[in-house]
C-alpha cells in the first residue's frame, strides 16, 4: 500500500500561510485592543488546522485517523468547558471561617 506523496510546493505554500498568520497575530495583538484576544485565538485555530491537515497528513489519511483527531479535539473541548465551569463557580461557595472560631476548648 502506497502512501500519499505531497508536493514540496504545497509544503512551502502552507509554510508561507503560517508565517503570514504569525505576522497577523503579532499585528493584531498590538493594534486591536480588547478584541485582540478573540482574533488571535481565531488565527491560532486556523494555524493549528493547517498544521494538522498538511504537516500531520490527516487530510490524506484514512477515515479512522480523521475520526481519532476529531474525537481528541472534542474531548479537549469538553475538558476545557468543565474546567472553566469549575473556575467560574468557585466564587459561589461561601467563604470558610477560620479554625480558631470553631474551637471551644482553650
Amino acid at each position: 500500500m502506497q502512501g500519499h506523496v505531497t508536493p514540496t510546493k504545497t509544503y512551502l505554500t502552507i509554510f508561507g500561510a503560517l508565517m503570514i498568520c504569525t505576522i497577523l497575530t503579532v499585528f493584531v495583538r498590538l493594534n486591536l485592543g480588547i478584541k485582540s484576544f478573540a482574533v488571535a485565538i481565531a488565527i491560532a485555530l486556523v494555524k493549528a488546522t493547517l498544521v494538522i491537515l498538511y504537516f500531520m497528513h490527516v487530510k490524506y489519511s484514512h477515515i479512522l485517523s480523521k475520526a481519532a483527531v476529531v474525537t481528541s479535539i472534542l474531548f479537549l473541548l469538553i475538558l476545557l468547558v468543565l474546567v472553566s465551569m469549575d473556575y467560574v463557580s468557585r466564587s459561589w461557595q461561601p467563604r470558610a471561617t477560620p479554625w480558631e472560631k470553631h474551637q471551644v476548648l482553650e
